[in-house]
């Protein structure tokens, strides 16, 4: 058995990042969240949802995001292409569309009832010989630079990006290139509205150092053990701005060992959560990139993509958790769960005890990340301390760091 110590020691060296305690400030600034808004919301290329969210032609939804003050339209219009567009109208610039999703051949302002194509082009305008000139080739919706890759819808906000999304992403594009994504089609989503910097919610799910003293029944079993109880990650890699890590498993965890519900539900050799049971032998673990060490004690892989977007991947199953800031201080965080539809009065079973754990252990990590936006807005301790558990946050706020000062993305992605 390995020395508690032992377990990756000098992986924040390994990966060539510093390891300075890093500002407080970082997470309370004012300055610094307008930096962040205008050098990295404002340029970088932000995931906003996949593609089965909008299979048909007419299907759209809609994303308001306060950390660019935008609502932005994406729609898949009935040419079969995915665009998108402010959601702001060319005669008073009102909110067009009001729903948070739906199918659509018009979208149609309700203040004067413009109307525009799926395709962003104006369609109608009641009274139009009362205008003055008015060129109808300009009045569509305000085009939103879109780009998909491996499923991925990403967004640039700005008028001209600085460069592509192939650009952006870097090595991690080829490296988490081909991964097969299991019902993609059917995630169950959470959300919930943080009184923390989105930063610091970011890099609670980044971390499994808290977890034997956030999460002991809840997640504490399975990521932490006798030979690493304070739950270091297997492996590391950067891509650029972006970063991965692999989670450790505990061997010895036994699920689920005071329920006798769970027990019964998940006894069955069929699972739609994707347990351990059904294998680990698939495309997704045979990856490359996916757990690249293979190492047999692996739980996921945690893939950060600068700035704000986890895509989470284990054996059976994928997730995703999105941070959007709303102010310095505030956060929303949106994640996804992937699963098999319930097809049974037991799948449908397993998916709500499995929904209720995750919520269980959001609950645990609301009120300490909230704590911890109250103790660093004291200003009683001018900088914070990164564990060699915590690599990937120390990275984050790094390229935070890099990209508030850089004066191109060019620059920053250097």
């Amino acid at each position: 058995m390995n020395h508690p110590t032992d377990f990756n020691p000098g992986l924040t060296r390994a990966v060539g990042l510093g390891t300075d305690a890093m500002p407080t400030s970082l997470y309370t600034d004012a300055a610094q969240f307008g930096l962040e808004r205008k050098q990295i919301f404002r340029r970088a290329w932000l995931m906003v949802g996949r593609v089965e969210r909008i299979p048909n032609p007419g299907d759209f939804f809609v994303k308001d995001l306060a950390v660019v003050d935008a609502s932005i339209i994406v729609a898949r219009a009935a040419d079969g292409k995915v665009r998108a567009f402010h959601n702001v109208c060319a005669h008073r610039a009102n909110i067009v569309e009001h729903r948070a999703s739906g199918n659509a051949k018009r979208f149609v302002c309700r203040y004067h009832s413009w109307s525009y194509d799926n395709a962003g082009a104006l369609a109608n305008v009641p009274d139009e010989a009362g205008f003055f000139g008015l060129d109808r080739k300009k009045c569509g919706l305000t085009p939103v630079a879109l780009e998909i890759w491996e499923g991925w819808i990403f967004i640039n906000v700005a008028p001209e990006p600085e460069v592509t999304l192939r650009e952006f992403l870097g090595p991690v594009a080829d490296a988490l290139a081909g991964i097969e994504y299991q019902n993609p089609d059917h995630p169950i989503v959470l959300r919930g509205e943080f009184k923390a910097n989105w930063k610091a919610v970011a890099e609670n799910f980044s971390e499994a150092y808290h977890v034997a003293s956030i999460h002991p029944k809840t997640l504490a079993p399975f990521y932490t053990g006798p030979s690493n109880p304070f739950g270091r990650p297997i492996s590391v890699r950067l891509h650029g701005p972006h970063r991965s890590m692999s989670w450790w498993l505990n061997p010895l965890a036994q699920p689920f060992a005071d329920s006798k519900v769970a027990k019964w539900l998940f006894s069955a050799d069929h699972s739609v959560t994707g347990t351990r049971k059904a294998g680990q032998t698939n495309s997704v673990v045979e990856h490359k990139h996916v757990n690249p060490t293979k190492d047999a004690n692996w739980a996921s892989d945690v893939n950060w993509f600068f700035p704000n977007w986890h895509l989470q991947i284990s054996a059976n199953q994928f997730w995703t958790h999105e941070f959007w800031p709303t102010s310095a201080s505030t956060t929303v965080w949106e994640a996804r769960f992937y699963y098999k539809k319930a097809a049974t009065v037991r799948d449908r079973l397993q998916l709500e005890h499995f929904t209720s754990q995750i919520t269980d252990s959001m609950l645990e990590d609301l009120g300490n990340i909230e704590s911890m936006q109250v103790g660093m807005a004291s200003g009683a301790k001018p900088v914070v301390h990164f564990n060699e558990s915590e690599v990937l946050c120390r990275h984050s706020l790094e390229q935070v760091v890099k990209w508030s000062n850089a004066a191109t993305m060019r620059d920053a992605l250097a």
